[in-house]
């Protein structure tokens, strides 16, 4: 059984800070489970473009408020408590934050927390060693 408190991760290799938005990073690929599990925080009134060329990601919204635009389409979907979203076209998006939001972020494959977003929003696919 693997346990902690989300507390536990603040100033540690696992709490990534930014300007636009912190990422703390519950589970990682080294828990051999199969996905990453992070819990995100979106800094109210900054534009965000990702895109998860090598990973699926749901997006769990459990507080705050936003839109999300799907880039390769320009479809637009208002984003609060309760809304998720599931990126299993690995589409190009963007979130732009009205209120600071609150986001569970399940990633497959997991994410080793050593990736970096590149020029384009990617994560690199990047795979524990056994």
């Amino acid at each position: 059984m693997y346990t902690l408190n989300i507390n536990d991760l603040n100033g540690t290799d696992r709490d990534i800070d930014t300007p636009n938005w912190r990422s703390r990073r519950m589970v990682l690929a080294k828990e051999k489970v199969g996905f990453s599990l992070h819990e995100t925080t979106l800094r109210a009134g900054t534009h965000n473009e990702f895109w998860y060329a090598n990973h699926i990601e749901a997006v769990y919204c459990v507080a705050g408020k936003g839109t999300l635009t799907n880039l390769e389409t320009g479809e637009k979907h208002q984003i609060t408590d309760g809304f998720l979203y599931l990126l299993d076209g690995h589409e190009k998006h963007q979130v732009d934050v009205e209120e600071e939001m609150r986001m569970v972020c399940v990633f497959n494959p997991p994410v080793t927390g050593r990736e970096v977003h590149d020029e384009d929003g990617v994560y690199p696919l990047i795979v524990e060693e056994d």
